[in-house]
């Protein structure tokens, strides 16, 4: 019999494993894919981003509404902490100008391996290649259940992923498990991921990307959005990426009509929509000869002005003397107020992250402990948090895996 079982060996199951087994307790980690971590592998294009350069009321403040839940993980394990903790093993971190901070070999392995170096010295136990058929409560032990064997825990772990990225593994067991014990799942659905439209001018500007723009999702008729961001966005050949629009996704997911949403883009956020009609009043009037087409390439890339120029219903022959009122007032709010019909998102399979998950009102933040079952705990991406792009996500598993670990050691409730 173990003290500990952890069932999911990413960001949070390793450190969990980790911090269990550094206090004594014997712990086994359970992996169902032949690597653990590969989630790690494959993230920020293989680079891995770890956290992102801010303190605890960084990471607080970007998870909204949720983010309080965190207070006690990041006590436990803050930004800097993280950072240290792979310092500590030998893997040397830099802050990119978004604020990333990333391995400065930007390379993913060596996250995983610094982990695993962790792991090894803790004297957790962990099996790969062993997934997991049923998990069932007798005599107040945990029986986990495994195609050719099973193990009896005193604790038990939770930190088994969502379900984006389903070639990694993360398809969704814990929630099955979670449920079958009691908790409530707040309904799954894709975030951090590409939206699409099929919309031709859209495709027809497929890799262009533009640094810095401000994306609102609306419903019809309605002014105020259910989400803004501000940050890059690539055209693609499906749709829309890039931060802003990742940032944005998970209300589109969880929308029961994305395809009504309207996705609105301000192309230049910096210039508010005054400054642009008096900006093509000038132009009229100090370079009337200059097609207005090539005086709006000096603020966006040319087959951006070319594709506003058509929806804006403009002729890419006028001059800015020729230019109307009523058509300046027209290309500026179409720059200002770019409309994209949107069908909805690329799903699981291109998701970052998992919005939904185990209901937060059912977890002590202050241990993660289940407030259902005894000796029951989750932590990571199985919770119903969800971080914007950046590092966030990472430290959350990392912060409340750690919590986590640390907490079954101080656990008074276990028999002996």
């Amino acid at each position: 019999m173990h003290d500990v079982i952890v069932i999911g060996a990413g960001a949070a199951g390793l450190l969990a494993a980790a911090r269990a087994a550094e206090q004594g307790r014997k712990t086994l980690l359970l992996e169902k894919n032949r690597k653990p971590a590969v989630k790690i592998l494959m993230s920020g294009g293989t680079r891995c981003n770890i956290t992102q350069s801010t303190d605890i009321n960084g990471i607080v403040s970007a998870y909204g509404a949720s983010g309080k839940f965190l207070h006690s993980a990041l006590a436990s394990l803050d930004p800097q902490a993280v950072v240290d903790l792979f310092h500590a093993e030998g893997v040397q971190t830099k802050v990119e100008s978004t604020g990333k901070v990333f391995p400065v070999s930007d390379k993913a392995l060596d996250v995983q391996q610094a982990l695993l170096r962790r792991l090894a010295r803790s004297g957790a136990e962990m099996l790969v290649e062993t997934p997991i058929t049923s998990i069932d409560r007798a005599d107040d032990r945990f029986v986990v259940v495994g195609p050719r064997q099973t193990w009896i825990g005193q604790t038990l772990i939770l930190t088994t992923g969502g379900q984006s990225y389903p070639g990694c593994g993360t398809t969704g067991d814990g929630y099955g498990w979670a449920a079958a014990l009691g908790h409530t799942i707040m309904r799954p659905r894709p975030a951090l991921v590409p939206i699409t439209s099929a919309a031709e001018w859209v495709r027809g500007l497929s890799g262009v990307t533009l640094p810095d723009v401000i994306v609102r999702v609306l419903e019809p008729g309605q002014r105020k959005p259910l989400a803004q961001q501000q940050g890059s966005l690539l055209f693609t050949h499906f749709g829309l990426s890039g931060p802003a629009i990742l940032n944005v996704s998970r209300v589109v997911s969880g929308h029961a009509q994305p395809a009504s949403l309207i996705l609105e883009c301000d192309l230049l956020p910096h210039h508010p929509e005054t400054w642009l009609l008096e900006d093509l009043q000038r132009a009229s009037q100090t370079r009337g000869n200059q097609l207005v087409l090539t005086h709006w390439t000096e603020h966006l890339p040319r087959r951006v002005a070319e594709a506003i120029f058509g929806i804006a219903n403009l002729s890419r022959d006028r001059k800015c003397a020729e230019l109307s009122r009523a058509e300046r007032s027209r290309l500026a709010s179409t720059t200002k107020k770019l409309a994209v019909a949107i069908t909805g998102t690329l799903g699981f399979e291109k998701a970052e992250v998992t919005a939904g998950g185990i209901a937060l009102n059912e977890v002590d933040s202050r241990t993660m402990q289940s407030k259902l079952v005894p000796n029951l705990y989750f932590a990571g991406e199985i919770l119903d948090l969800d971080g914007p792009i950046g590092g966030y996500n990472f430290q959350a598993a990392f912060s409340t895996g750690w919590l986590a670990g640390t907490s079954v050691a101080n656990n008074t409730n276990h028999k002996n």
